[in-house]
């Protein structure tokens, strides 16, 4: 299956030596045994840049032993054999790419000819042709093996439906689509860990019905993702139209609270409205984990598809108002801040809307501010409509906000806000002397939108090591309360003992494990969702699981965050969000 399976190494005349890779040829009518070697072992030599397979006997690769050229089909399969040697030996790779397991004698080393990575033969048992290796069927890790499927049937794994629509600005920047490819790339080798070495854990003591819902590979696919919350007409639904310079398919606009249902605004090659449930079930998109909210939920869910440069780079979710009083919390239907809490784990950046002149924080809205507990490093404000009030209104508004945002926002950081008129009208004559500040405030948010895309890779490998912190620490714990549990009767008494003094346990288990406070979860929550399992039903912990995502956070995250990093930081990059988003915003302000 190529030289790097069968121990490949370089011979003292800068060739190539392997074993057990040899072809067959016709010499004078008769078939004939390529390469070197006696006996039932056959030795070959590959001259460096000539190929490896189809020698002739005391010959060069490439040639039929006189000198002659090989035949057509004998160099096409030497050049399969240059290309599985390109690239890394595999000497550096010690442990599986899939499984983390060592690799020795009785577990042998296998490159995936998609991903470049080393596997067992277990983890990489599949084959198929792949572009640049002939026509013959070549060995692919499981990932990949299905990826390459799904490719091959239509799917397109950056979820756009392959169209080139805002491809005319975004697209056509070469340095622009080495980045996106390099970004699919790095998104794909996340994918793999996450399915490989963390997954199982989750999977074998049901974290996502305790915390989030398990990923798929639209979630490691997709675009970075902006997140509009606020109360009712402070301008959420404009600021997005602001944005694209343009009406989008589903778009509701009106002093009353129109907007009653969360809007996704993606990249589409037509304009039309995607329902939920539709929505739901494409795995290629970043909301298959919203059937989990029920069918009442995604009537209330739309996916808007339009043609927009702005949207090459990022995808924006609109939000319903958010209203005072007990009603509208009850009628929903739905558990609108665990929704909320969804999108805000996915999201690269929450933007937090409030108009100049309605600074109260209802009841959800103060609920709804508390689920972004965690995220506050993607949290920013935006105070709206502050055109409308003269330079000492606005001082005081500003500090009005600030106030009442420190009753709810438990963090010693400041957060930061943005002054403006985010829509595409004039400046109000009240706001008129205000306007240079404005367009400083604009040009900062905008620059802070349109640095997204470049470390959004960055902030998705942060956000898997939480989550796979997270679960060790679950997998930790109710492998602990597991331990405590009696053989025979008393299993429930036992679990509401145990439940009932969760403070002394998580305090046995971070001294045991030698574990940081800050990677435990909300007591409350987890005490809640213990109760909906019996602990007798969770398997024993296997320390292999432990170790395999220890091998993941420890050898394959940090290497990949290396190679992220590196492209991030490459020169040449093109901004994400095209400049035509900049200059449109500045004729704008030049019409004001």
């Amino acid at each position: 299956d190529g030289l790097l399976e069968f121990g490949a190494a370089e011979d003292s005349g800068g060739g190539t030596v392997g074993y057990h890779d040899f072809s067959a040829m016709n010499v004078g009518g008769e078939q004939k045994q390529t390469g070197e070697g006696n006996g039932n072992q056959s030795k070959f030599r590959a001259a460096p840049g000539e190929g490896s397979g189809g020698a002739g006997i005391g010959g060069r690769a490439g040639t039929n032993g006189s000198g002659a050229a090989a035949p057509k089909n004998l160099q096409s399969a030497a050049q399969r054999n240059v290309m599985v040697m390109d690239g890394e030996d595999g000497s550096g790779a010690t442990h599986c790419a899939g499984c983390s397991g060592a690799f020795g004698f009785s577990r042998n080393k296998h490159k995936c000819r998609s991903c470049g990575s080393f596997f067992c033969a277990k983890c990489s048992a599949q084959k198929r042709v792949l572009p640049g290796h002939g026509s013959a069927p070549v060995r692919v890790c499981d990932v990949c093996f299905h990826r390459v499927g799904a490719r091959e049937n239509g799917a397109d794994p950056s979820g756009d439906d392959g169209a080139a629509s805002g491809a005319a600005i975004y697209f056509a920047d070469e340095a622009t689509v080495r980045r996106r490819a390099r970004h699919i790339a790095a998104m794909e080798a996340l994918n793999r860990v996450y399915k490989a070495k963390i997954k199982p854990v989750e999977s074998a003591f049901k974290f996502s019905s305790f915390y989030a819902s398990e990923l798929h590979d639209g979630d490691f696919l997709s675009r970075p993702m902006v997140l509009l919350i606020g109360q009712y007409s402070v301008g959420k639904t404009s600021f997005i139209k602001y944005l694209l310079e343009r009406d989008f398919p589903g778009q509701r606009i009106g002093p009353e609270p129109t907007t009653d249902r969360f809007l996704a605004v993606t990249q589409g090659r037509v304009e039309r409205v995607v329902p939920g449930n539709a929505a739901a079930v494409d795995k290629a998109r970043a909301f298959s984990s919203l059937t989990k909210f029920g069918t009442a939920f995604l009537n209330r869910f739309e996916v808007s598809e339009l043609s927009s440069p702005i949207l090459d780079a990022i995808t924006l979710v609109d939000t319903p108002g958010i209203l005072s009083g007990e009603k509208q919390r009850v009628e929903r239907g739905y558990e609108f801040e665990e929704v909320v809490s969804w999108f805000a784990e996915r999201s690269d950046r929450i933007l937090v809307l409030f108009d100049a002149h309605k600074l109260d924080i209802s009841d959800e809205l103060k609920r709804t501010l508390e689920v972004l507990k965690g995220h506050e490093d993607k949290v920013r404000v935006v105070l709206n409509k502050a055109d409308l009030v003269d330079a000492q209104q606005l001082m005081r508004i500003y500090g009005a906000l600030m106030w009442s945002l420190g009753k709810v926002v438990r963090s010693p950081e400041v957060m930061r806000v943005y002054l403006g008129s985010f829509w595409d009208k004039p400046l109000s004559p009240l706001g008129a002397a205000n306007a240079e500040l404005f367009n400083a405030e604009k040009q900062d948010l905008l620059a802070d939108l349109r640095g997204l895309p470049r470390n959004a890779a960055v902030r998705k490998v942060n956000e898997l090591v939480k989550r796979a912190r997270l679960a060790k620490v679950h997998a930790l714990l109710i492998n602990h309360l597991r331990n405590k549990m009696p053989y025979l009767w008393g299993s429930k008494s036992k679990q509401k003992q145990l439940s009932g003094r969760l403070e002394e346990e998580f305090a046995k288990v971070q001294k045991a494990h030698n574990l940081a406070p800050g990677d435990f979860p909300n007591i409350d929550k987890f005490r809640a969702a213990l109760g909906a399992h019996s602990l007798s039903d969770f398997p024993k912990l296997s320390s292999r699981l432990i170790d395999v995502m220890d091998g993941g956070l420890t050898r394959d995250i940090p290497k990949l965050l290396m190679q992220v990093r590196d492209d991030a930081g490459s020169a040449g990059d093109a901004d994400p969000i095209a400049t035509a988003a900049v200059a449109a915003s500045e004729a704008t302000d030049g019409g004001a």
